[in-house]
């Protein structure tokens, strides 16, 4: 399953754009079609999540996976103490896990002011990932290994070491004892109870869509 759906995306960049636009093939109708279909699943989450947000999550599902039935979005143009992830579940139309997530130490204190896809960057990486298989990191337990999509911004994560994995600085006390949520080096991080949560949601082929 996993090779298809690398497959797929290797065929995506021949038909799509870098910024996720049709570069051939554009059929209006269907650009509406999804659209809609964005506007149906965005309407009764609307109150939790940025709208820009959530379509440029949707349009990234469109390109990279379709069948994809769940889609987890960092949104970090918000402070880092408030809960800005989102795991969506695009059958039911509605949020299954809203929590906080960490970003990299050098990409800002409570609020991101720069990404990197440098290696020792120590800076996150907005775009687009591949959710692949969960493995167990001698450091941080059970984790998810992510696969940057996009070119020149996140293809590095593999070599980095970019994973979603737990942490101990990611909690409401953390927050309440430091005025922000903890911070890594460019991983998306969650607390510890959080990050089962996510293990049991997000399977090989989900996707990961860092906002900025």
């Amino acid at each position: 399953m996993l090779f298809i759906i690398q497959l797929f995306v290797y065929v995506q960049s021949f038909l799509f754009g870098g910024d996720g636009s049709v570069a051939f093939m554009n059929e209006p109708s269907k650009s509406n079609e999804i659209r809609s279909e964005a506007e149906l699943i965005f309407e009764p989450i609307s109150n939790c999540i940025d709208r820009t947000a959530f379509m440029k999550a949707y349009a990234g599902v469109q390109k990279w996976n379709p069948c994809a039935e769940m889609i987890a979005i960092a949104d970090f143009s918000k402070p880092s103490d408030q809960q800005r992830f989102y795991i969506i579940d695009l059958t039911t139309k509605e949020i299954v896990l809203q929590t906080w997530v960490a970003h990299g130490k050098n990409s800002g204190d409570n609020f991101v002011t720069q990404f990197s896809n440098k290696m020792s960057s120590h800076m996150s990486s907005k775009g687009f990932y591949l959710i692949e298989e969960s493995f167990e990191s001698p450091k941080h337990g059970t984790s998810l290994a992510l696969d940057g999509l996009e070119k020149g911004i996140n293809d590095k994560a593999r070599e980095r070491e970019i994973i979603m994995h737990a942490a101990d600085y990611v909690s409401e006390e953390f927050i309440e004892d430091n005025g922000r949520c903890g911070r890594s080096y460019g991983c998306p991080a969650l607390s510890k109870d959080d990050m089962k949560k996510a293990l049991q949601l997000l399977k090989p082929g989900s996707l990961l869509y860092i906002h900025s």
